[in-house]
């Protein structure tokens, strides 16, 4: 991914939007893609560790035991018109964040894959984790049709293209039209822009 300087996310960011955006594309050296949640563990390495489960019906995972792996993350993202810009002539563009993960995965023996998805159900809805766990064997049976696997994090890289290298008055005639927008990925897209700006400004 082409990133600038200026749109670089920070670790910590491009963390943050791995756990606020975690549905990612799982990519293999032979191009097969998967689309999946993955959990972030950030305390595991020193990039991180990413975890996540295949169908065990899903062929992809028969080829990334020890295989390079790209795990791609898609923030918010909104078209920009040339006209909400004070300066003209202007272009249209689109803006966007987006966080690539690579690193060498690991599929998880029967032990690790029952405690992932203790920790998925946990994570995405607890009170499910406690009914399931008091229907006999529908947990094991659960385990029985997915592949667990782990992937260290090697390489992160966040981008934030906002349109930051702009003229404020630019900047502010962005995040307004965005601010007003019915779509829920432009408005989620400025309130980034918003949180981003207030972490750069001076305490």
């Amino acid at each position: 991914m082409y990133v600038p300087p200026s749109m670089q996310l920070e670790r910590e960011q491009s963390w943050e939007l791995i756990e606020r955006h975690d549905f990612a594309v799982l990519v293999g050296a032979d191009l097969q893609a998967t689309h999946l949640p993955l959990l972030l563990e950030r305390g595991e390495g020193e990039q991180g560790t990413l975890y996540g489960h295949f169908a065990r019906a899903n062929p992809h995972w028969r080829t990334l035991d020890g295989s390079r792996a790209l795990a791609i993350f898609s923030g918010p993202h909104a078209y920009v018109s040339p006209t909400w810009y004070a300066s003209q002539p202007a272009v249209p563009t689109w803006n966007y964040l987006a966080v690539h993960a690579t690193g060498t995965l690991e599929l998880l023996g029967p032990e690790a894959t029952r405690e992932l998805l203790d920790r998925s159900l946990a994570h995405y809805e607890p009170a499910l984790l406690d009914s399931l766990s008091r229907e006999q064997g529908y947990l094991e049976k659960m385990q029985a049709g997915v592949v667990g696997f782990r992937l260290p994090i090697e390489t992160l890289t966040g981008k934030a293209k906002l349109g930051r290298q702009r003229s404020e008055a630019d900047q502010a005639g962005v995040e307004a039209a965005l601010a007003e927008s019915r779509d829920p990925q432009a408005r989620q897209l400025w309130r980034y822009m918003q949180q981003l700006t207030n972490e750069e400004s001076p305490s």
